[in-house]
């Protein structure tokens, strides 16, 4: 009996095998191209959406990550970078929460395509809360004026400025600085316009006042 089944199994054993690729590679053509599955990973940028008014990012999360998707062959090579977005909703986000985790729910693909992976798992970032103060703006001045003058006053306008930022980036002896004025020389008063300049680049004007109008009030000594 035994010699039976294995004659059975090795007499015409090329011819089977033959057979069996044939069979195997008939299948394959009789399957409707959507019903063959593949996988792709992307690198994707991440996007931070809905972040309460309240807060600022003090240090940001990563801005790509790695998704992996699973979809039809005949759609897998259509999808690129440009058609997933990954959105980490920081609605319901607390000063005291840094890690935030990262999953396929969180990505938007196209239809039949699904997010088999997100890679990393979590990103870390941290919120501090938003503050708004009204700054002093500070001129600062290069070279010296002509001889037997002197300054008598700067005059700024505007002398303040409101400015908003992350809590912990204003300090109480921060000021706006003007670009510097070049008063090499200068043999009488003379009005500039400077930029102003944060003291922090976490910092940002609430205003579209970016510029000051200089005016170096001179005198004679």
């Amino acid at each position: 009996m035994i010699t039976f089944i294995k004659n059975l199994i090795v007499r015409n054993w090329a011819l089977k095998l033959l057979s069996l690729v044939l069979a195997f590679l008939l299948w394959l053509t009789l399957i409707p191209e959507e019903k063959i599955f593949s996988e792709k990973t992307l690198v994707v940028p991440l996007e931070t959406r809905n972040l309460p008014p309240d807060f600022e990012i003090v240090e940001k999360p990563l801005t790509v990550i790695d998704v992996t998707i699973r979809a039809p062959n005949r759609l897998l090579n259509q999808i690129t970078s440009a058609s997933i977005q990954a959105v980490l909703n920081l609605e319901k986000a607390t000063i005291s929460q840094e890690d935030y985790p990262l999953n396929p729910d969180m990505i938007i693909a196209p239809p039949d395509a699904k997010v088999v992976l997100v890679m990393p798992n979590k990103v870390r970032l941290k919120l501090d809360r938003s503050k708004e103060v009204l700054m002093e703006v500070s001129p600062v001045t290069i070279g010296k004026v002509k001889d037997g003058l002197k300054i008598d006053k700067i005059e700024l306008i505007p002398s303040k400025v409101f400015v908003r930022g992350p809590e912990s980036k204003i300090k109480p002896k921060d000021r706006v600085r003007t670009s510097p004025i070049d008063i090499t020389d200068l043999a009488q008063t003379a009005e500039f316009e400077a930029d102003l300049i944060l003291p922090n680049p976490a910092l940002r004007f609430t205003t579209a006042q970016t510029k000051a109008k200089v005016t170096v009030v001179l005198v004679q000594k």
